[in-house]
């Protein structure tokens, strides 16, 4: 077991990425009752929100509250999307315990996201970096930067490689602490993801490349994962009920469907740390709360198969 009793880390991403392609704004007492049944379940670290401002998304406009609530869960790594330095100095006030801020290898992509072309978000990781800095080494966030569209964009097609190896080097001499490689629009293939993980941890290092945020939008979702497992990625994203996608991708809908990884990742012998069923039965607060959203997903349907037994032990919380 490689991390606190567990083979993989799942981040759980739905209120964060899922709420923010969902029209209808999840009121914030059903956030938290929903984070909390993600606690009770196992999840470990929850994306809770986006320190954007609430004009743009009315969704996430609540995530100071959320963050603070979220650390009233001991053990919890509370997660949140900056999408530049007013919101990342906003996320540490907040006490937000990981920072991720999203640099899209596509430039196009980056300004229709953002408004930033690459030279704004660089200086924005190096700004982030030194406000990272200032907190004191015990309550200091991780700070993460995360490659979006890196295995290619709607808006420009391919992404070349020196591209996404330069962006790379920029990125680690910022001074931040991990690049997350992210599918945004659903283009990644199984050779793909092994192909860009070695060629960014060729610049980063292996250490600074732990984590993958992958769509299924073209029924990848699961087999690319497995192809991130075998050059050792042990952090991954997915979203409840496969809520989200990019509202700045045409037709990149589908982040992996939580509950169905898990139950992958359990009948593979790798421990989560996760309730399956408990996790099943939290799907039950996204439905009440935002009533006519469909949610997606083979297990929650199919049901657990007859004798499945789980990596993780009945006791996996005490054990932890």
């Amino acid at each position: 077991m490689t991390m606190d009793g567990i083979d993989v880390l799942l981040s759980e991403v739905g209120p964060r990425d899922g709420l923010q392609n969902v029209k209808a704004v999840m009121p914030t007492a059903a956030k938290k009752r929903w984070i909390d049944a993600l606690v009770a379940a196992g999840l470990r670290e929850i994306e809770v929100g986006s320190f954007v401002p609430a004009k743009l998304l009315p969704q996430l406009a609540d995530t100071a509250e959320i963050v603070r609530h979220a650390r009233s869960h001991p053990g919890l790594t509370v997660a949140v999307l900056v999408p530049n330095v007013r919101g990342a100095s906003d996320a540490i006030a907040a006490g937000a315990h990981k920072l991720t801020l999203p640099l899209s290898v596509s430039e196009t992509h980056s300004i229709a996201n953002l408004r930033q072309n690459h030279e704004q978000v660089l200086a924005a990781a190096r700004a982030i970096s030194a406000l990272c800095a200032e907190v004191p080494e015990e309550s200091r966030p991780t700070f993460e930067v995360s490659l979006s569209t890196v295995f290619g964009c709607t808006l420009e097609g391919a992404i070349p490689d020196d591209t996404i190896r330069r962006l790379s080097a920029e990125l680690m001499e910022s001074g931040c602490d991990e690049i997350g490689l992210s599918d945004t629009t659903g283009y990644a293939t199984p050779d793909a993801v092994v192909h860009v993980v070695d060629l960014v941890r060729s610049v980063a290092g292996r250490e600074a490349v732990t984590g993958l945020h992958l769509h299924n939008t073209r029924g990848l979702g699961l087999a690319n994962v497995l192809a991130g497992l075998s050059v050792g990625i042990t952090t991954f994203d997915a979203s409840s009920g496969g809520l989200g996608g990019c509202p700045s991708a045409p037709g990149a809908s589908g982040n992996i469907v939580t509950e169905d990884l898990v139950f992958m990742l359990e009948s593979m012998g790798k421990r989560t740390g996760i309730d399956l069923q408990a996790l099943i039965t939290s799907r039950s607060h996204l439905a009440a709360a935002l009533p006519g959203e469909p949610l997606y997903g083979f297990i929650a349907d199919a049901g657990l198969p007859k004798g499945f037994v789980p990596a993780s032990p009945p006791n996996f919380r005490s054990a932890a």
